[in-house]
Order: C-alpha cells, then structure tokens, then sequence
C-alpha cells in the first residue's frame, strides 16, 4: 500500500537495525516491534536502567539496562483480555466495563470481576516492578504507555512517567537512524 498509494518503500524493523540499544534477548527477531519501539524511545527519553510497561492487549514488561541493553521482559494478559477471556471461560460471568470500581470488595458480580481485573492490575504492577527490580539489582525508571497507562498511573506510585506515544516516538527514532 504504501509503495502503491504513497511511492515509498516500507521500512521493516528487524533487529539488525540501528536501534540505539543492543537487543540480549535469546532469539533477537522474536522481540515485537512494539517492544523495541518503546525501549528504544524509553531510553532515549529516560536513560536506563528502565521498565517500560504496555497497557494493551497484553501487558508487557520490558526491561533496558543502564548501558542500553535489552535485557528482555514479561507478557502477561492486558486488562481488557483478561476481562473478556474470563467472560468466555466462565459463561456465567459478564463482560463488564474496565473502570475501577467504588471499593476493593465487590459487593455484586460486576463491581467484584471490576476489582479483581483492574485493582489486580495495580498490584501486578508494583509486584512485578518489585520483582525486576530485585532481579537486576537496580532502581529503574519506569515508563507507562498503552490503552490503560492512564488509568493505572493514577492508582499507584510505582509508575515514574506516563508517555501515550512512546511506541511512535520509537518508530520515528528507529526510521531517522536508519533512513537511506
């Protein structure tokens, strides 16, 4: 499309490219681009040591060394996912709206998956923060991007900075090294 309508040659990240960090990850090329993108431009931004968490369909974890290494992460289910996959699961259990609810303890079905999805959010980000931290012996910066960083950020002092267009400043931090 973008050769037939705007006669440019799509660029492809790989991790072959200059990415201004050095990807450790066992088998570099199964790093999503998204990943990359929001290391690169989370380093760029914030230095390292750093995580930088995604609030999408999955809720990831990527960790930068101080030097600009990609140490790697973790993947679990994003918020919304988890909602829906619990609906599915669990005929009896309705979709419901992602927002925080008045209390931790639900007093009916909706307001307790509410709590459970989206108070259990906040603790899995200080928990796994704590975790990382632990891990590679160091006090990261930590950066929230995607759909739900916004919400979550409000809930919990773990989060340093909220950033909603990382992933895109990483994008055009990867095409400007590497444009011809």
């Amino acid at each position: 499309m973008s050769e037939e309508y705007l006669n440019l040659e799509p660029v492809f990240l790989n991790p072959d490219m200059d990415l201004g960090i050095k990807i450790l990850y066992e088998e570099p090329g199964m790093v999503g681009s998204d990943r990359i993108c929001n290391s690169v431009a989370g380093y760029e931004k914030y230095g390292g040591p750093l995580i930088v968490i995604d609030f999408g369909t999955a809720t990831t974890y990527d960790v930068v060394s101080k030097d600009g290494s990609y140490l790697g992460g973790v993947i679990s289910p994003g918020i919304e996912t988890a909602s829906e996959i619990l609906h599915i699961k669990a005929a009896k259990l309705p979709l419901v709206e992602q927002k925080f609810p008045g209390r931790i303890i639900g007093r009916n079905t909706e307001e307790s998956i509410q709590s459970g999805i989206m108070y259990g959010a906040v603790v899995q980000v200080e928990g796994f923060v704590n975790l990382i931290k632990k891990e590679i012996n160091n006090t990261p910066r930590v950066v929230a991007t995607g759909g739900f960083a916004e919400i979550i950020k409000n809930r919990t002092k773990t989060i340093d900075f909220y950033e909603p267009f990382l992933i895109l400043e990483g994008l055009n931090l990867i095409y400007n090294k590497n444009k011809k």
